[in-house]
């Protein structure tokens, strides 16, 4: 498994213009998502090209992918390292509470039945933060651990992340999905998701919560692993409140 993950995370690496072609194919101009499959599994890219209220991004757009794996779901991560704010105060490939507060990339799967769901957040300087929640907002598990490897210094000026998420981590049935980015300092702090709040439904004086779990959009695991997949079953969700 880690000699998969290493060899993932040496082709992000290498391509010479910062995006993975997959089956000989360079997805760079997807707008928003693609699903490629082969043999029955696929893997889905995602580009994030708004801020939270649905305005436009200013740069060179953050791309999630997702790959099959048999141990979880691989999320590799392409994106411009800002730098800001700089480094967390925690050991790279630990986890860290708070990790929101700095630039980060988020993924959130869940179960819009029982409003369970999983937060991922990677940070280009290698720390991470696992949350499982059961109601929004409510945590009653995090700083779970992660197999997670980032580069900041192959491609000046990018990053490139790629973590396996084990699928005990994933509650039962996911069906909806967002992804979200932050960097900046202060005033200039930004906030995108993947999928935005409407213009029209943003009251005067509202800011960024990426736990709007209406604004979710469809996602489905089998989309990747193929038809035929079950999820497995996790211990750390019977527990759940």
């Amino acid at each position: 498994m880690k000699t998969l993950l290493i060899l993932y995370f040496l082709v992000g690496c290498l391509a010479n213009d910062g995006h993975q072609k997959l089956f000989g194919r360079d997805h760079s101009s997807i707008d928003l998502s693609e699903k490629e499959t082969k043999n029955g599994v696929g893997q889905l890219i995602y580009k994030i090209i708004t801020t939270w209220d649905s305005k436009q991004v200013l740069h060179k757009p953050v791309t999630i992918t997702f790959k099959p794996h048999p141990d979880g779901l691989i999320m590799e991560v392409n994106a411009l390292f800002f730098n800001d704010p700089p480094s967390p105060p925690g050991e790279p490939g630990k986890p860290f509470d708070g990790l929101w507060d700095f630039e980060v990339v988020e993924s959130f799967f869940l179960n819009s039945k029982t409003t369970q769901y999983l937060e991922v957040e990677l940070c280009p300087h290698g720390q991470h933060l696992v949350l499982l929640l059961s109601g929004v907002g409510y945590a009653f598990k995090k700083e779970l651990p992660l197999e997670y490897e980032t580069d900041i210094t192959t491609d000046y000026g990018k990053w490139h992340g790629i973590a396996l998420i084990p699928w005990s981590y994933f509650p039962p049935d996911v069906d909806m999905m967002n992804s979200y980015a932050i960097h900046g300092s202060g005033i200039g702090r930004v906030y995108e998701a993947l999928y935005p709040i409407p213009p029209h439904e943003i009251s005067e004086g509202q800011g960024p919560n990426f736990h709007r779990l209406q604004y979710f959009k469809e996602f489905s695991l089998q989309w990747i692993m193929g038809a035929d997949w079950e999820q497995p079953s996790s211990n750390l969700w019977r527990s759940a409140p």
